[in-house]
């Protein structure tokens, strides 16, 4: 009998272990937020996945320093800021 060759996958290789950044969470934008959402990206020359993990995790850093009372010079600036 003809051995049969192993049939080569089709897309990208997997990714070493630890390269991979994690799981996929789809969201849904509106039309009007994705197109701010896009130039802020454009803005930063970062893709729409970079700029979007990029400012969550500075979110998330501020929401924690806040939890923890820790707030952030520009922040205290802003409000203490007297006319």
């Amino acid at each position: 009998m003809a051995q049969r060759k192993k049939a080569n996958k089709v897309g990208r290789p997997k990714l070493p272990k630890g390269e991979a950044k994690g799981r996929i969470v789809p969201v849904r934008f509106a039309t009007d937020d994705l197109r701010q959402i896009t130039a802020a990206a454009k803005a930063r020359k970062q893709t729409l996945s970079e700029w979007i993990r990029s400012t969550l995790q500075a979110a998330t850093q501020l929401m924690m320093g806040f939890k923890l009372g820790h707030y952030p010079e520009p922040f205290l600036a802003f409000f203490s800021y007297s006319i």
